[in-house]
Protein backbone atom coordinates (compact mmCIF):
# COMPACT_ATOMS: atom_id res chain seq x y z
CA UNK A 1 0.00 0.00 0.00
CA UNK A 2 1.17 3.53 -0.80
CA UNK A 3 2.01 5.48 2.35
CA UNK A 4 2.16 9.23 2.95
CA UNK A 5 4.09 10.59 5.91
CA UNK A 6 2.07 13.47 7.32
CA UNK A 7 4.06 16.01 9.35
CA UNK A 8 1.88 18.61 11.07
CA UNK A 9 0.91 20.42 14.26
CA UNK A 10 -2.62 20.52 15.62
CA UNK A 11 -2.69 24.32 15.82
CA UNK A 12 -1.79 25.00 12.18
CA UNK A 13 -4.48 26.89 10.25
CA UNK A 14 -3.18 25.42 7.01
CA UNK A 15 -3.40 21.88 8.40
CA UNK A 16 -6.98 22.69 9.39
CA UNK A 17 -7.85 24.04 5.96
CA UNK A 18 -6.27 21.09 4.19
CA UNK A 19 -7.41 18.32 6.57
CA UNK A 20 -10.53 17.11 4.77
CA UNK A 21 -9.10 17.55 1.29
CA UNK A 22 -5.98 15.60 2.21
CA UNK A 23 -7.89 12.75 3.80
CA UNK A 24 -10.25 12.55 0.84
CA UNK A 25 -7.26 12.47 -1.51
CA UNK A 26 -5.57 9.69 0.44
CA UNK A 27 -8.78 7.65 0.57
CA UNK A 28 -9.35 8.11 -3.16
CA UNK A 29 -5.95 6.61 -3.89
CA UNK A 30 -6.03 3.96 -1.18
CA UNK A 31 -3.02 5.55 0.50
CA UNK A 32 -2.12 5.01 4.14
CA UNK A 33 -1.56 8.16 6.19
CA UNK A 34 1.26 7.91 8.70
CA UNK A 35 0.55 10.63 11.26
CA UNK A 36 3.70 12.33 12.51
CA UNK A 37 3.12 15.39 14.72
CA UNK A 38 6.21 17.59 15.04
CA UNK A 39 7.71 20.39 17.08
CA UNK A 40 7.39 23.19 14.55
CA UNK A 41 10.09 25.26 16.23
CA UNK A 42 12.59 22.48 15.63
CA UNK A 43 11.72 22.41 11.93
CA UNK A 44 11.92 26.18 11.66
CA UNK A 45 15.40 26.16 13.19
CA UNK A 46 16.57 24.06 10.25
CA UNK A 47 14.53 25.76 7.51
CA UNK A 48 15.15 29.36 8.56
CA UNK A 49 11.48 30.18 9.13
CA UNK A 50 10.38 32.23 12.14
CA UNK A 51 7.30 32.34 14.39
CA UNK A 52 4.35 34.44 13.23
CA UNK A 53 5.05 37.32 15.60
CA UNK A 54 8.57 37.72 14.22
CA UNK A 55 7.49 37.98 10.59
CA UNK A 56 7.30 41.31 8.81
CA UNK A 57 3.96 43.16 8.78
CA UNK A 58 3.77 42.54 5.02
CA UNK A 59 4.12 38.77 5.49
CA UNK A 60 1.54 38.80 8.26
CA UNK A 61 -0.95 40.74 6.14
CA UNK A 62 -0.51 38.37 3.22
CA UNK A 63 -1.05 35.38 5.51
CA UNK A 64 -4.40 36.82 6.59
CA UNK A 65 -5.50 37.23 2.96
CA UNK A 66 -4.30 33.73 2.13
CA UNK A 67 -6.20 32.16 5.04
CA UNK A 68 -9.45 33.87 4.02
CA UNK A 69 -8.99 32.88 0.40
CA UNK A 70 -8.39 29.20 1.21
CA UNK A 71 -11.24 29.05 3.75
CA UNK A 72 -13.59 30.47 1.12
CA UNK A 73 -12.37 28.00 -1.50
CA UNK A 74 -12.72 25.05 0.88
CA UNK A 75 -16.06 26.23 2.29
CA UNK A 76 -14.79 26.20 5.87
CA UNK A 77 -15.44 28.63 8.73
CA UNK A 78 -12.38 30.50 9.95
CA UNK A 79 -11.71 32.87 12.83
CA UNK A 80 -8.81 35.06 11.76
CA UNK A 81 -8.11 36.01 15.36
CA UNK A 82 -8.96 32.94 17.45
CA UNK A 83 -9.70 33.45 21.12
CA UNK A 84 -6.88 31.07 22.02
CA UNK A 85 -4.02 31.72 19.64
CA UNK A 86 -1.07 31.51 19.73
CA UNK A 87 -1.58 28.27 21.63
CA UNK A 88 0.72 25.42 22.60
CA UNK A 89 -0.36 22.36 20.59
CA UNK A 90 2.10 20.05 22.34
CA UNK A 91 -0.36 18.05 24.41
CA UNK A 92 -2.78 17.66 21.51
CA UNK A 93 0.08 16.56 19.25
CA UNK A 94 1.22 14.00 21.81
CA UNK A 95 -2.36 12.73 22.10
CA UNK A 96 -2.20 11.98 18.38
CA UNK A 97 1.02 10.07 18.97
CA UNK A 98 -0.64 8.14 21.81
CA UNK A 99 -3.61 7.26 19.60
CA UNK A 100 -1.32 6.01 16.84
CA UNK A 101 0.65 3.92 19.34
CA UNK A 102 -2.65 2.39 20.48
CA UNK A 103 -3.54 1.50 16.90
CA UNK A 104 -6.42 3.98 16.80
CA UNK A 105 -7.33 6.30 13.92
CA UNK A 106 -6.55 9.87 15.07
CA UNK A 107 -8.20 11.69 12.13
CA UNK A 108 -11.45 12.57 13.92
CA UNK A 109 -9.64 13.83 17.00
CA UNK A 110 -7.28 15.95 14.89
CA UNK A 111 -10.24 17.48 13.05
CA UNK A 112 -11.95 18.38 16.33
CA UNK A 113 -8.76 20.03 17.58
CA UNK A 114 -8.35 21.99 14.35
CA UNK A 115 -11.96 23.15 14.54
CA UNK A 116 -11.52 24.02 18.19
CA UNK A 117 -8.82 26.56 17.39
CA UNK A 118 -9.97 27.96 14.06
CA UNK A 119 -13.76 27.77 14.17
CA UNK A 120 -15.00 27.38 17.75
CA UNK A 121 -12.79 29.51 19.99
CA UNK A 122 -11.75 26.61 22.22
CA UNK A 123 -8.52 26.18 24.16
CA UNK A 124 -6.73 23.12 22.80
CA UNK A 125 -4.04 23.39 25.47
CA UNK A 126 -6.66 22.52 28.12
CA UNK A 127 -6.56 18.79 29.00
CA UNK A 128 -10.29 18.84 29.79
CA UNK A 129 -11.06 20.18 26.33
CA UNK A 130 -8.90 17.51 24.74
CA UNK A 131 -10.62 14.87 26.87
CA UNK A 132 -13.96 16.05 25.50
CA UNK A 133 -12.69 15.67 21.93
CA UNK A 134 -11.31 12.21 22.66
CA UNK A 135 -14.53 11.00 24.26
CA UNK A 136 -16.58 12.40 21.38
CA UNK A 137 -14.50 10.20 19.05
CA UNK A 138 -14.99 7.13 21.23
CA UNK A 139 -11.49 7.05 22.71
CA UNK A 140 -10.52 6.40 26.34
CA UNK A 141 -9.59 9.97 27.23
CA UNK A 142 -7.85 9.15 30.51
CA UNK A 143 -5.70 6.47 28.89
CA UNK A 144 -4.75 8.67 25.92
CA UNK A 145 -3.89 11.70 28.05
CA UNK A 146 -1.84 9.52 30.38
CA UNK A 147 0.07 8.05 27.44
CA UNK A 148 0.56 11.55 26.01
CA UNK A 149 2.39 12.49 29.18
CA UNK A 150 4.80 9.56 29.04
CA UNK A 151 8.42 10.01 27.89
CA UNK A 152 7.77 7.83 24.83
CA UNK A 153 5.37 10.40 23.40
CA UNK A 154 7.90 13.22 23.76
CA UNK A 155 10.61 11.01 22.25
CA UNK A 156 8.40 10.23 19.27
CA UNK A 157 7.63 13.93 18.79
CA UNK A 158 11.37 14.70 18.75
CA UNK A 159 12.05 11.85 16.33
CA UNK A 160 9.26 13.00 14.01
CA UNK A 161 10.72 16.51 14.06
CA UNK A 162 14.15 15.25 13.07
CA UNK A 163 12.64 13.04 10.35
CA UNK A 164 10.63 15.97 8.99
CA UNK A 165 13.73 18.10 8.59
CA UNK A 166 15.63 15.20 7.01
CA UNK A 167 12.73 14.78 4.55
CA UNK A 168 12.93 18.42 3.50
CA UNK A 169 10.11 19.90 5.55
CA UNK A 170 10.14 23.71 5.61
CA UNK A 171 7.09 24.17 7.83
CA UNK A 172 3.78 22.41 8.39
CA UNK A 173 1.82 20.68 7.08
CA UNK A 174 4.13 18.61 4.92
CA UNK A 175 3.13 15.47 3.04
CA UNK A 176 5.99 13.16 2.08
CA UNK A 177 5.44 10.59 -0.67
CA UNK A 178 8.31 8.26 -1.56
CA UNK A 179 10.75 10.68 0.03
CA UNK A 180 9.46 13.72 -1.88
CA UNK A 181 8.09 16.55 0.31
CA UNK A 182 4.99 18.57 -0.55
CA UNK A 183 4.83 21.61 1.73
CA UNK A 184 1.44 23.15 2.45
CA UNK A 185 -2.17 22.31 1.74
CA UNK A 186 -1.87 24.32 -1.47
CA UNK A 187 0.38 21.53 -2.81
CA UNK A 188 -2.31 18.86 -2.56
CA UNK A 189 -2.89 19.06 -6.32
CA UNK A 190 0.79 18.32 -6.82
CA UNK A 191 0.53 15.37 -4.45
CA UNK A 192 -2.55 14.14 -6.31
CA UNK A 193 -0.67 14.29 -9.61
CA UNK A 194 2.20 12.25 -8.17
CA UNK A 195 -0.24 9.63 -6.89
CA UNK A 196 -2.22 9.52 -10.12
CA UNK A 197 0.77 9.21 -12.44
CA UNK A 198 2.94 7.05 -10.23
CA UNK A 199 5.93 9.07 -11.37
CA UNK A 200 9.31 8.68 -9.72
CA UNK A 201 9.94 11.13 -6.86
CA UNK A 202 11.90 14.26 -7.62
CA UNK A 203 15.16 14.82 -5.75
CA UNK A 204 17.12 17.98 -5.01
Amino acid sequence: MTAIDYYFICSSPFAYLGHKAFHELAARHGAEIRYKPINIGGVWEKSGSVPLGQRTPLRQRYRRIELQRIADMRGLPLELEPKFFPVDPGLADRCVIALVRQGADPAGFIWRVHQGVWAKGENIADPEQLAAYLMAEGHDADAVLKAAGEPEAAETLARNTSEASDAGAVGAPVYVLNGEPFWGQDRLDHLAHALETGRAPFRA
